[in-house]
């Protein structure tokens, strides 16, 4: 039987591992191919980071724990760069101020690309040569850079939409022959689907990851839960419910709210989703219409609660989710391909069981995030990855239009604090049977 140690950081074969680095690598920089440097170097907000940081950040990752500490006499690029580039791994020392990195002007973008360049090349060389486990730190630095993308996607929108010319990172009509082959079909605007009710599992479910394939250590170990007779939506909650929800006070309604929620809309004013205004929102292509069909999109945890409250449901627990998303393929649905501008689509509409359990948007759930039975810290910085963070925070599940394909699994965890909304994130209403 695999430890937990091999579970967490297994390695495919060095020629396919090499691969999967130099794709990731390379769809970081195409995202970043359109910007100019004060784009990559603008930070919106404390949550957010540069453009220019993500892409700094990840190849510090890769310098430090796999060349630093697996390949003899490797020497760093530039030494001071561990300080600028370490996000929050104590072990790592002592690191720049996360609300600052909007002040890193220097290293320019074209620096942090000849950085990247540099590491990139010494990984490669080193692939072949390296033990098992700095090939296991090569796979988890793969991950976290997939995870870095999304973030480099929804900080770069963050940021944009902050100017009133309301810029676009990619025009949609210059690139939209160039991704059509990875896009799902195109649905016109419209009224959303009708919501069916899809029967959940009942019983004694397993829970967590237990294969010998990637997982993050969150995910870990795979345990027995109970679940009693529910159900859960065919699709998330689209635009199109939110507007009537909307309509029908549900921002000025206390009842429908946590208390934590209903401070949180009165201290910030909130009246809608993130990006929303006068019937249009904001995208990487710029101001949009709403399409009313296509799910609802940044919402904080707050918000989805009191939703649900208003639509006499409630939000889904993670074992739920997780045990209805097991069959379904984590590569599918709306999900990043390549560089250019994301947005959710409308579900289909279809008298067939569940829609867009993957892709599309992040889906808040009621549980909180914490460790599984039986979780073990990994030894070391990289320990550091996630279960510090397993306090305050509510799960999120399924991915996004941001997510990389191929990054998501059905017990992959998201998790962030409930009054964020920067993300892809939505909602699926769950209900008790």
């Amino acid at each position: 039987m695999a430890s937990q140690k091999d579970v967490i950081f297994p390695a495919d074969d060095a020629a396919s591992l090499a691969s999967r680095f130099a794709a990731t690598r390379r769809l970081s920089l195409d995202l970043v191919a359109t910007l100019s440097d004060a784009d990559a170097s603008a930070q919106s907000m404390p949550d957010a980071s540069p453009a220019k940081w993500h892409l700094a950040h990840t190849s510090w990752f890769f310098e430090t724990f796999v060349l630093r500490d697996h390949v003899p006499g490797y020497a760093l690029f530039d030494a001071r760069y561990p300080f600028l580039f370490n996000s929050y791994y104590e072990a790592e020392g002592p690191r720049h101020a996360r609300p600052q990195r909007g002040l890193l002007t220097r290293p320019s973008l074209d620096e942090v690309r000849v950085w990247r360049a540099h590491v990139d090349t010494a990984v490669q060389s080193a692939i072949p040569d390296l033990p098992r486990a700095a090939l296991k730190l090569v796979e988890l630095g793969i991950h976290h850079e997939q995870q870095h993308q999304e973030l480099l996607l929804t900080d770069l929108k963050h940021l944009f939409a902050q100017n009133p010319l309301g810029p676009a990172a990619w025009e949609k009509s210059a690139i939209a022959n160039e991704v059509a082959q990875f896009s799902a079909p195109s649905v016109p605007p419209g009224e959303p689907s009708a919501i069916r009710w899809v029967k959940g599992a009942e019983g004694v479910v397993s829970v967590g990851h237990g294969g010998e394939d990637f997982a993050f250590d969150c995910e870990v170990p795979q345990f027995s839960a109970l679940l009693t007779p529910h159900a859960l939506a065919s699709r998330p909650v689209a635009n199109g419910e939110w507007q009537q929800f909307i309509a029908d006070g549900g921002y000025h309604t206390p009842s429908l709210w946590l208390a934590d929620g209903w401070a949180w809309v009165q201290g910030q004013d909130v009246q809608a989703p993130a990006y929303w205004q006068d019937g249009s929102q904001f995208t990487l292509s710029g101001w949009q219409d709403i399409d009313p069909a296509a799910p609802v999109t940044h919402i904080s945890f707050f918000e989805a609660d009191a939703f649900a409250s208003w639509a006499g449901a409630r939000l889904p627990t993670e074992i739920e989710w997780e045990a209805a998303a097991a069959s379904f393929d984590p590569a599918s649905g709306d999900q990043l391909d390549a560089a250019g501008p994301v947005q959710p689509s409308a579900a289909i509409a279809t008298d067939i069981g569940l829609q867009q359990m993957f892709g599309s948007v992040w889906e808040w759930t009621g549980s909180a995030y914490r460790p599984y039975p039986g979780f073990r810290t990994a030894p070391g910085a990289v320990g550091e990855y996630n279960g510090k963070f397993m306090s305050g925070q509510f799960v999120l599940r399924g991915g996004s239009v941001a997510t990389p394909r191929g990054h998501c699994r059905a017990t992959y965890r998201n998790f962030f604090y409930p009054h964020q909304r920067w993300q892809f994130t939505g909602v699926r209403l769950a209900k008790d049977l």
